[in-house]
């Protein structure tokens, strides 16, 4: 698989993007957009509310060495 990096102006940006979703061939699209404040606040939220589950033994962690295994 290929990468390819573009740069464009802030007004042409949105097209491109829309346009490169329309293709067959694309699979990834990935973009630098800063995300919502909204979008922020939720992350956290799921992630205080995954440690409360973790300290009342409700769900289940990877190990240190696991995880870095993985990497």
């Amino acid at each position: 698989m290929r990468h390819v990096t573009i740069y464009t102006t802030d007004k042409e940006y949105s097209n491109f993007v829309e346009m490169a979703k329309s293709l067959h061939y694309v699979k990834k699209i990935e973009t630098d957009e800063e995300p919502t404040k909204q979008e922020i606040i939720s992350n956290l939220k799921k992630g205080f509310e995954e440690m409360a589950l973790i300290k009342k033994g409700k769900l289940k962690t990877t190990s240190l060495n696991d995880f870095l295994n993985e990497l």
